[in-house]
């Protein structure tokens, strides 16, 4: 018995100060004591047990009781970076988040990973947190919602209208229904954005990018409509329009690049064998572009391939993953970037095609063999072959498409021969030859002012690169299916 009267003596005496009053009881979190902490909800224990400071567990709580947010809307990643902050700076951040309209976040999550990673860039650029961008009109914004019943979807450095529409039950829109908008000033938003693009056509979605760290737009969106015409329609209708005064739009349909350069890869392989590789390591491969040595039957390949994709996210993945430094092909360090995209002519123009483009031509090929092979079918106007393809220019279509039907995949010399119908520049391969042509005007005036070629590097402004090789330091070569422009093609 005097035992336990010494123990609760010893216990009343850690309670007691210097004189002899009782101390208040100990905080077991900085700034929050232990009664304060037994009040909390369930979900301010669980924040507590994940490691949480009190003090910032208080105001995810609040949050918790506003209904913005429920600890089940927080994972591990957003936790573990809150966790990462200072008291103040996390409670500063929680402050900006619970401000935030989150209405249309769907992620909520990865929504606060955002806030705090441009909470760091701010303090880290500025010294302290900025003031944000106001936002849209929530109410015209909610009009526009509830009028079409489109969804809008608010992710970290994208704001997404639509995609897909309400009750949409067709394959979603491919190449040539997309246009990119730019010159868009900073503080516009959808709620200003969509009225202008609806004028033009039924809208697929419109995915305005985002500066994270003061909510302004970055100056351009990407707008997909449910069909072509619309797109060109828009392109005629807001190209240079003034959308604010001395502000205008530069509009026009959007190239999506499906299609990534490989290189440094075996000769040997055919076209089926690295096809099957790439798809291994890639997703949404559909097709591989290699062009074949005509005169050395034992290489399959020069040395590079096109490796074509169903959709441009599924390419850009694939260029991270191959150009990580780290993947290898055969056990060969592989060279990757985008293929320069293709520009399809409209149906239209195909139509009036009578220009067929032959691969795949050995040396021992001449342009006189060419036109009697295919003057078989009808009347040739004229031939031109370049190394191993040529261009067979006849006087009427029919007798162009006859010819292909009946050569495409014959044995011509050595080789089975693949013949096409030749795609015709567009209007911005035109732009770009004419602008060729005036350099080329501009380096002969030069010559001759110089008296030779020894001092001159190009026309001012402009680098030239390497022969046989294009901008970026990649072989060109013939466009799939080639196209009329081929006095311009250097190929090595």
């Amino acid at each position: 018995m005097a035992d336990v009267e010494e123990m609760d003596q010893q216990a009343e005496d850690r309670l007691l100060g210097d004189n002899g009053v009782k101390d208040e009881p100990m905080e077991t979190q900085e700034g929050l004591d232990e009664e304060e902490i037994n009040g909390r909800s369930e979900d301010f224990h669980k924040l507590i047990e994940l490691g949480i400071e009190s003090k910032v567990a208080v105001e995810v709580d609040k949050i918790y009781q506003s209904g913005k947010l429920e600890h089940a809307d927080l994972d591990e990643r957003a936790l573990d970076a809150l966790k990462e902050f200072s008291v103040d700076d996390a409670i500063a951040v929680l402050k900006e988040f619970n401000e935030s309209s989150l209405e249309h976040v769907t992620n909520k999550s990865a929504f606060l990973c955002s806030v705090m990673k441009t909470y760091r860039q701010r303090n880290k650029s500025q010294g302290s947190a900025s003031k944000v961008n106001k936002g849209p009109d929530e109410a015209k914004l909610k009009e526009i919602l509830d009028r079409t019943g489109y969804s809008l979807d608010v992710t970290t450095g994208q704001r997404k209208y639509g995609g897909p529409p309400p009750n949409w039950d067709h394959p979603q829109p491919g190449a040539g229904h997309e246009v990119f908008c730019g010159k868009i000033p900073r503080d516009i938003y959808e709620d200003e954005l969509i009225p202008l693009f609806e004028k033009c056509g039924n809208i697929w979605d419109l995915r305005l990018m985002m500066d994270p760290v003061n909510n302004c737009n970055r100056g351009y969106c990407f707008v997909t409509f449910c069909d072509r015409e619309s797109a060109k329609d828009c392109v005629k209708q807001l190209d240079n329009y003034e959308i604010r005064k001395g502000k205008y739009l530069k509009v026009n349909v959007s190239v999506a690049n499906l299609r990534l350069f490989v290189g440094n890869i075996p000769k040997s392989k055919t076209k089926e064998e690295i096809q099957e590789e790439f798809s291994k390591k890639t997703e949404g491969l559909l097709d591989v572009i290699i062009y074949s040595c005509a005169d050395e039957p034992r290489k399959k390949n020069r040395g590079f391939a096109f490796l074509e994709y169903d959709t441009h996210k599924n390419a850009s993945t694939a260029k991270r993953k191959l150009g990580n430094g780290r993947t290898k092909v055969w056990g060969c360090d592989i060279l990757v970037d985008w293929a320069d995209p293709l520009e399809e002519p409209d149906s239209d123009t195909m139509q009036k095609v009578k220009v067929l483009y032959v691969r795949n031509l050995t040396s021992e090929v001449t342009e006189e063999m060419l036109e009697e092979k295919f003057g078989a079918h009808g009347k040739v106007e004229r031939v031109k072959k370049i190394k191993d393809y040529g261009f067979i220019h006849f006087e009427e279509r029919d007798c162009a498409v006859k010819a292909m039907e009946a050569l495409n995949g014959q044995k011509f010399g050595k080789n089975e021969i693949e013949v096409s119908l030749a795609k015709p520049p567009t209007d911005n391969k035109k732009k770009e030859q004419r602008k060729r042509d005036q350099e080329r005007r501009q380096m002969g005036q030069m010559f001759q002012m110089r008296g030779g070629y020894d001092d001159f590097w190009g026309p001012p402004g402009r680098m030239m690169h390497p022969p046989g090789r294009g901008m970026r330091g990649r072989p060109m070569g013939p466009p799939r299916g080639g196209g009329y422009a081929y006095a311009r093609k250097r190929w090595n």
